[in-house]
């Protein structure tokens, strides 16, 4: 037997999603325009004929797919296509697991990981692999390592992912990125210095990498890609260890 307080529950649920569904498409379709802002919760729930706590819930639906913000003592206001904001929030949340948790860093590796086989994918498909950025920063690496230049190597490291993934020539991909590339840097910089290979090495495994999607072999290019971030994230547990050893140490 169903109890009154579960149907009571799916009717407000029914009521509240019909509520985000009509202001979406509103918003989708171009009638609600970014930086517009919504009626007040009141007028709303007098539109739809239901209370102001189903309105909440649905702008609170509308704000977790990045739809509209909320601010205190504002209207909400329509931020459709303000990814950048949303996931600079994002990168600040993140940030903040990463001081609390180290295992945070492993799963950034992993997004990483997500992240730059799809580009590989995108870029191994098209007539133009790469951007001349890839290039210069991959010439940027041979100069670091032929003049033993460490920190000069690991910047364009990373410059040269960053490339990579700007080379795709999908924005979403690219923002994501962009939003964590400080912390993608950081984790290069921390796992840079567990000792593991050379510059020479770990130039030619970059330059291995470019020359693979140059030639379209996307199967060996993910490989190696894959591999690379996947060793990273064993050095920064590497390095993450080390650093937990020195605080009990110095305890």
């Amino acid at each position: 037997m169903i109890k009154a307080d579960t149907v009571q529950a799916s009717k407000r649920d029914r009521l509240h999603t019909t509520v985000a569904a009509a202001i979406e498409a509103s918003i989708l379709n171009g009638a609600l325009k970014i930086g517009d802002k919504l009626e007040s919760e009141s007028t709303i729930a007098r539109e739809f004929g239901v209370s102001t706590r189903a309105v909440r819930e649905a702008i609170h639906t509308l704000e977790t797919k990045g739809l509209v913000m909320r601010r205190h003592g504002e209207r909400t206001t329509v931020v459709r296509e303000d990814v950048n904001e949303f996931l600079d929030t994002l990168a600040v949340t993140v940030r903040q697991r990463l001081a609390s948790e180290p295992e945070y860093l492993k799963q950034l590796m992993v997004a990483r990981r997500m992240v730059e086989t799809e580009v590989i994918e995108i870029l191994c498909s098209r007539d133009t692999p790469v951007a001349d950025t890839v290039t210069e920063n991959l010439e940027r690496m041979r100069r670091a390592r032929d003049e033993m230049d460490f920190s000069g190597f690991v910047d364009a490291d990373a410059a040269f992912h960053l490339a990579l993934v700007h080379s795709a020539g999908n924005r979403i991909l690219s923002i994501i990125y962009d939003n964590f590339a400080s912390l993608i840097n950081e984790v290069i910089q921390v796992t840079s210095r567990v000792p593991t290979k050379s510059l020479v090495e770990a130039y030619d495994e970059h330059a291995e990498i470019y020359s693979m999607i140059r030639d379209r072999d996307e199967a060996g290019a993910k490989a190696l890609i894959r591999a690379q971030i996947d060793n990273s994230a064993n050095y920064l547990r590497i390095a993450i260890e080390k650093a937990t050893k020195g605080e009990t140490k110095n305890a």
